[in-house]
């Protein structure tokens, strides 16, 4: 599972490296996903600009991923792949995730994101 984080100030972007997210990942994928969210207390940005493909499962994983960080902590996508926005927009999730062009559009500008790992 291929994942970076960046902090900036009390939203961390967290750069999917994978290309596909389905069921031979999700549930390694969900996990990961809410070890990224423990030490962050506001916003979790998922950049899925590399993710050209998502399933069922994975779709599913997000979901997990989401309730299992509560309510506390906003899950929040960015830079999804026409394929990957088309997954959201049939299942209709789109209106479930807040979902941003990109994730410096996700901070609200053009700052630097700083290396968390």
């Amino acid at each position: 599972m291929q994942l970076s984080t960046k902090d900036h100030g009390e939203i961390r972007i967290v750069k999917v490296g994978e290309q596909r997210i389905d069921a031979a990942i999700a549930i390694q994928f969900k996990e990961a996903v809410r070890n990224c969210a423990a030490e962050t207390t506001e916003r979790l940005v998922l950049d899925l600009s590399d993710v050209n493909f998502l399933d069922s499962s994975g779709l599913g994983a997000l979901v997990a991923a989401m309730k299992l960080i509560g309510p506390n902590c906003k899950l929040e996508l960015a830079g999804l792949t026409a394929n990957v926005e088309r997954v959201f927009r049939l299942t209709r999730m789109n209106t479930v995730f807040r979902i941003h062009a990109s994730a410096q559009e996700a901070i609200g500008g053009s700052a630097p994101l700083a290396d968390v790992g």
